[in-house]
């Protein structure tokens, strides 16, 4: 049977409206949609499997068989969204999932709620077709907008060996995106001594240090700029604070002990992480020398760039699909940050490719839609991706 249009818009409605946010201070997590997506594998006749990385935290895992030997292809999803944020910006409810001009509004409806139900349906209308070789994996893990606890966890449990390829259906704009970048999560921490905001001589404050080290910082990116041409589907290497704790404790007449900043770093292939991490880490020590204070740089998460060829079986496969949908030329790019595919390739040895419904840059923001179009014409490329992978007819 042809994909079910009308129960593909549905079920991905019902997956918008369940506020999967990992939030322990008010008991909201993603078991709620992992349990939806669960119950929908079972009613295709699938046998889930739920396999639990944190309490209340499942990944949900299908393994649907051909009848004889070939290659296997994952479809992989995560079931996890950010905060809706302030509901001031919004004019519609994060969790309606309401359909306004042919767009379905709600948080997660482009990250990545509609990718999630497009890979169940192109799963499904692959194996309703009849007898195929290999096998398909669909994988809806947790934990993707956090550390991606659930990928690393799929990988180390061994789920990973023995496939050969995975699309992962993040919102792309239509890109087959064959390279993300790396991403390094670091923490810098200066000690000084506290003391009071009158008597600053009897302390050693951080935070004149960390002045420094923010200014060291811009100019060790610059550097980096210029040692590495900009990617042609990634641009340039980016190093940019975004957390900062410049005093503890916070009080305006107390010259505090500490002060932090945390960075994320944003690499291009080529780029060494542990050498980015040595020259943040040389930089840190020369300002809190100059301060007299100490320094400490802790590497929080260490994603690196992803990239596989052009020609990779699965990325021919998936441009393929995508001409004969939508009968248009596929575009090649690349995903500005960092998906599952980033641990699935660099810690499973796995080809990853990203490409799902949803505009690139509407993730994370107020508003978020999905056109509904978008989620029929993925599902119908997926499957002809899939068919095309599995039969090696590319």
């Amino acid at each position: 049977m042809p994909i079910d249009r009308h129960e593909l818009i549905a079920f991905t409605q019902e997956l918008v409206r369940v506020p999967s946010v990992h939030d322990p201070a008010t008991g909201r997590r993603e078991e709620p949609a992992a349990a939806l997506v669960e119950a929908k594998m079972r009613q295709f006749g699938w046998a889930p499997e739920r396999d639990e990385v944190e309490p209340g935290r499942p990944n949900v895992i299908a393994v649907i068989h051909g009848d004889r030997p070939g290659r296997t292809l994952m479809f992989e999803g995560h079931t996890d969204v950010v905060m809706e944020g302030d509901l001031e910006n919004w004019t519609v409810d994060p969790f309606g999932a309401e359909i306004v001009d042919g767009r379905l509004y709600g948080r997660g409806a482009a990250d990545m709620k509609s990718g999630v139900a497009a890979m169940l349906f192109a799963a499904k209308d692959v194996a309703d077709r009849g007898p195929f070789p290999g096998r398909i994996v669909v994988a809806a893990l947790v934990d993707e907008e956090g550390m991606m606890a659930g990928a690393k966890h799929f990988v180390a449990s061994g789920r990973a060996n023995g496939v050969d390829a995975v699309i992962c259906c993040e919102p792309e704009a239509g890109e087959v995106c064959t390279t993300a970048k790396g991403a390094l999560r670091l923490r810098v921490d200066f000690h000084g001594a506290m003391a009071h905001g009158a008597m600053p001589h009897h302390g050693r404050n951080p935070n004149p240090a960390l002045g420094r080290f923010l200014r060291s910082v811009k100019i060790l990116q610059s550097d980096l700029q210029a040692t590495h041409d900009a990617h042609p589907h990634l641009g340039l290497v980016y190093l940019t604070p975004t957390a900062l704790r410049a005093g503890d404790p916070l009080q305006m007449n107390v010259m505090p002990a500490e002060a932090s900043v945390w960075l994320d770093v944003r690499t291009i292939p080529g780029v060494d992480h542990d050498a980015v991490v040595a020259a943040v880490a040389e930089r840190a020590r020369e300002a809190a020398k100059a301060e007299n204070v100490d320094a400490h740089v802790t590497v929080i998460d260490d994603r690196p760039a992803v990239e596989i060829a052009a020609d990779a079986p699965i990325v021919r496969a998936l441009c393929a699909a995508h001409e004969a949908v939508t009968g248009e030329r596929a575009r090649l790019g690349g995903v500005p940050g960092a998906t599952d595919g980033t641990v699935l390739t660099a810690r499973g040895g796995i080809a990853s490719v990203v490409y799902g419904p949803g505009g690139k840059w509407i993730a994370h923001q107020a508003d978020e839609f999905v056109e509904v179009e978008e989620i029929v014409q993925a599902a119908h490329v997926f499957a002809e991706a899939a068919y095309r992978f599995l039969h090696g007819s590319t």
